[in-house]
């Protein structure tokens, strides 16, 4: 019998009879989620249609939501859409011996000298970029900075030669891809979007099919990521399967690593740049950091020269703090729960929102302003949500990371810029919380006699 002290999550005001708050979610889901926290503080309740939301805020619910996940709670039925975007079998949404076969496969290419191998291919490619901007002018953020993260993204885990004929429209094939995500209405719907995303979906796996078949043909020496993932084989098979990963997981493997790497990466680089143009001391401080710790050229810089940059990560976390592209992360409770005197129903979404819960002002004060020295001599951040949690956590998190202090180094220590669009907000409705665009800077080369140009 259930406890006299256990209650239910108390709900949000507004929601509208047979759907709830599904429209105004779909409109503004960060504000939902504000009045939400501001009506009822940190647990209470939406209605998404027919099907409840509980929504959980602050570190001590955080521990909660990624330690029973895969337990309690449920990622497999909380995200449907992206099991229409990749496959039910695959990584996450798979059993948990085939997550485990291959998570193996991935973690080590993420990790120690792996990373370093990566260093030179942001910085080729973002000496591109700068060559073809020149010594000043005008660009989009996001359709400058977005091209450039897929093409690193493409260069580092799909090859020199795949990256080579890769055309423009390769970008925005994976914009097309990520129509797919959609967290209220039915899939089943004959959306232009979804419609589009299965389209994208069907070509992206025609391509990255083919280019595993070429490469099985034809391996390269010394292997790329792309290589030794193709050449790659279970430690632990099922039983009696061979070991040999079949290509549909390759090709899911390849589309997860280039989708979440540019969708993240594009919004966060953006947005760093944004709260930094907008705090000019901060950039000062991250140039002196710069000519000291690594000095004049950042052509010889390496992993080990980036690694020292800690202002620049400070910087890196406190826009993961303010702009947290993944607004919310979801799970399903899979049976009936029980969590901080609040009943959970099973079939129950349950979802935290890093997006209200990195403005929490008993956990940051001052939470809106721009205040990268509150993560100084923090080496965990249990408090940061941004890249997901537990066994979960984004693998390319790292890869990010080190992405971003390259590129925006490289930036910073050619041009000085300026916001042209001085109050950029994030895309409406329930997308990836990229700046919306226009969202454009202005740039001029800072010294001519040291330009790469």
């Amino acid at each position: 019998m259930e406890s006299t002290s256990v209650r239910t999550a108390p709900e949000v005001s507004g929601g509208l009879p047979g759907i709830g708050h599904g429209a105004e979610f779909l409109r503004d889901p960060i504000r939902l989620l504000e009045r939400g926290y501001r009506e009822h503080g940190r647990v209470f309740s939406l209605r998404m249609g027919p099907r409840r939301a509980v929504v959980l805020l602050g570190p001590e619910h955080h521990q909660f939501f990624f330690r029973e996940t895969d337990r309690r709670l449920s990622i497999r039925t909380a995200y449907p859409f992206f099991v229409r975007m990749f496959d039910e079998r695959f990584y996450f949404f798979a059993g948990m011996d085939e997550y485990q076969r291959q998570r193996a496969l991935v973690v080590p290419r993420f990790q120690g000298k792996q990373l370093a191998g990566y260093v030179d291919i942001m910085t080729d490619e973002t000496r591109k970029l700068m060559r073809d901007l020149g010594d000043r002018g005008e660009f989009d953020l996001v359709h400058t900075l977005g091209p450039l993260v897929m093409r690193i993204a493409a260069r580092s885990f799909l090859g020199e030669d795949f990256s080579r004929r890769m055309g423009d429209d390769f970008f925005a094939e994976f914009r097309r891809f990520s129509d797919g995500m959609e967290v209220v209405l039915p899939l089943w719907l004959p959306l232009p979007r979804l419609l589009r995303s299965r389209r994208a979906r069907a070509d992206l796996h025609a391509k990255l099919g083919a280019l595993i078949a070429e490469r099985r043909r034809t391996p390269i020496e010394p292997p790329d990521f792309l290589q030794t993932l193709v050449e790659s084989r279970y430690a632990d098979p099922p039983a009696g399967e061979s070991g040999e990963v079949p290509v549909d997981v390759l090709v899911n493997l390849l589309l997860l690593f280039a989708w979440a790497g540019h969708e993240t990466t594009t919004g966060h680089i953006s947005w760093a740049l944004i709260d930094l143009l907008r705090n000019p001391h901060e950039i000062d401080a991250l140039r002196a950091e710069q000519a000291e710790q690594i000095g004049g050229d950042l052509d010889g810089a390496g992993l080990d020269d980036y690694r020292k940059l800690r202002r620049m990560d400070w910087a890196l976390h406190e826009t993961e703090r303010l702009h947290p592209v993944a607004y919310i992360l979801m799970r399903s409770a899979a049976v009936d729960i029980e969590h901080a005197g609040i009943s959970i129903p099973k079939g129950t979404m349950v979802m935290v929102a890093p997006a209200v819960a990195h403005r929490l002002p008993e956990i940051f004060p001052e939470p809106d302003r721009f205040l990268p020295d509150r993560f100084a001599g923090q080496e965990e951040l249990p408090s940061l949500i941004g890249f997901g949690g537990g066994l979960h956590r984004c693998l390319g998190m790292h890869f990010a990371y080190l992405e971003m202090r390259v590129v925006l180094s490289l930036l910073l220590a050619t041009y000085d810029f300026e916001l042209v669009d001085t109050d950029p907000k994030p895309v409406a409705g329930p997308k990836t919380k990229w700046p919306a665009s226009p969202c454009r800077v202005r740039y001029r080369a800072r010294q001519r006699v040291t330009s790469p140009l």
